[in-house]
């Protein structure tokens, strides 16, 4: 009897053991799944972290590089529009340069050919008017030498016929002279040599 008891309470003590560590298990069976579960969302949160990063680089690196490629579009158009309008640009501006030179080159032409112009008349009117001084002159010379030749030649006859009334009539009487110089005229020496030389002179 007593050891049948001593039995029971045994098999009471095993089944309490084993009911215990049932428990136990049960535990640490649902800790192992609740941690399994946690590992899992751990995963696929690390996962979707992962793939989320992933995404959001792929869009900054697309993004950027739509952006670079953008700017590399500006830059080619910018550099062609900007060469083609500094070749216009130079182009106007050597044939404004060549409009505006050819321009003062005529002026400066037409300004010189008219100073020639001018120049050349000055000229011609100063020869014409040295030529017109020079006929002048010789007209004058002319007429001084023909003037004096007739002087000259008057001279020389009145000398001479004053030196023939002389030889001819001999000396007048002295009264005649004191006559002409009483009377204030001037006695004038008809010496021939005295006459041709004061001509002459």
């Amino acid at each position: 009897m007593n050891e049948m008891e001593s039995q029971k309470e045994l098999l009471l003590t095993y089944e309490q053991t084993l009911t215990h560590k049932d428990s136990i298990v049960a535990n640490i069976t649902n800790a192992i799944h609740k941690q399994k579960e946690r590992n899992e969302l751990m995963k696929a949160f690390t996962l979707w972290k992962i793939r989320h990063s992933d995404e959001k680089r792929e869009g900054f690196s697309s993004k950027l590089a739509r952006r670079h490629y953008k700017h590399s579009l500006k830059s080619r158009a910018w550099g062609a529009w900007r060469s083609v309008i500094e070749s216009k640009w130079k182009q106007r501006v050597e044939k404004a340069c060549q409009a505006k030179a050819q321009d003062v080159c005529v002026k400066l032409t037409e300004d010189y050919e008219s100073r020639l112009e001018t120049a050349t008349c000055e000229l011609e009117m100063a020869r014409t008017e040295i030529a017109h001084l020079h006929a002048e002159r010789e007209r004058y010379e002319e007429t001084m030498k023909k003037a004096f030749m007739r002087g000259v030649c008057a001279l020389n006859l009145e000398a001479m016929s004053m030196f023939r009334e002389g030889e001819e009539g001999g000396r007048r009487p002295p009264a005649a002279v004191n006559n002409g110089t009483a009377s204030g005229t001037p006695q004038h020496n008809h010496d021939p040599a005295v006459v041709i030389l004061r001509a002459s002179s």
